[in-house]
């Protein structure tokens, strides 16, 4: 499933920004800004966040599950909406936000593997006027992709996309799982077989999902033991040796700048620069005549 699919929306307004056409796996990130109104949503397939981006407050009613709640929604504020719960919502003032639908089926993935949850008990549970500063961050790490052109990578948004998994299910869940701990990182064979494949991978689209299953692990518990054992996590680690093999292009060839891009795993001449320049301070240009 590339993107979650809407049920049913009645007084539908457009994004401004989705990740729609972004082939982002599981979860569906889209910025509103939208006139006083209201709407009713209800996604069988689909848990909903929203993040309020207003610079004002704004008064809004909602009613969700059978539960009403009015009140004063500012900057920051949160709302939890489970799947096959149908969603009202009232608003008089100018609003603004993020919202996050993120595949049922996926959460029911990541309860089993990484929590070891039975997926047919699990229940979240709806949440009004909230503030959760994991959830916030994570939202607005989506949101900077989405302005970025998804500058991260496929393996960027998928790693977040586990931990937002993760804490919605630790945080959200009727029962609470309990989330095993690990104190070593991978072993070295483990290691070695994971860069192995990043190395010969390099151009193409590596998914989070291909790391964990040469191991056998969850892509949450992988993500953990990887970062634990290099002290980077998979993405930042990807995006380094395309750095490094550009690097080498640079200097030793007299290929273009754009198709050094595609032979590194950039999809464009722009993405290479902006990481180009994040990790070394200066433009492939600029590396190739100094």
């Amino acid at each position: 499933m590339t993107n979650p699919a809407t049920d049913r929306t009645e007084t539908t307004y457009s994004p401004i920004l989705s990740s729609q056409a972004q082939g982002w796996e599981n979860i569906l990130v889209e910025q509103f800004q939208q006139p006083p109104g209201e709407a009713r949503c209800d996604y069988s397939d689909e848990h909903t966040i929203y993040l309020s981006l207003a610079p004002r407050p704004i008064r809004l009613l909602q009613i969700q599950g059978g539960k009403t709640h009015t009140g004063l929604y500012a900057k920051g504020d949160i709302s939890v909406t489970p799947a096959k719960t149908p969603l009202f919502a009232r608003w008089d003032q100018d609003d603004h936000y993020l919202q996050i639908r993120i595949a049922s089926r996926f959460i029911e993935s990541v309860a089993t593997e990484a929590l070891a949850m039975n997926p047919e008990q699990l229940q979240l549970l709806p949440e009004f006027r909230i503030r959760d500063p994991q959830i916030e961050a994570i939202a607005m790490m989506f949101l900077c992709e989405l302005q970025q052109e998804n500058l991260g990578g496929r393996l960027y948004i998928e790693s977040l996309a586990n931990v937002l998994a993760v804490h919605l299910l630790r945080q959200y869940a009727a029962a609470k799982p309990h989330l095993q701990t690990y104190e070593a990182g991978l072993s070295e064979r483990q290691l070695l077989q994971v860069l192995e494949y990043i190395n010969e991978h390099l151009t193409q689209d590596i998914k989070l999902a291909d790391l964990a299953q040469l191991l056998g692990i969850s892509q949450f518990h992988f993500s953990h033991l990887f970062k634990r054992s290099l002290g980077t996590a998979p993405y930042q680690y990807l995006i380094q040796q395309r750095i490094e093999r550009a690097k080498q292009l640079l200097k030793q060839t007299d290929l273009s700048i754009m198709d050094i891009a595609l032979n590194c795993g950039f999809n464009s001449h722009s993405h290479l620069s902006k990481q180009f320049r994040h990790f070394t301070g200066m433009t492939p240009k600029a590396y190739r005549v100094n």
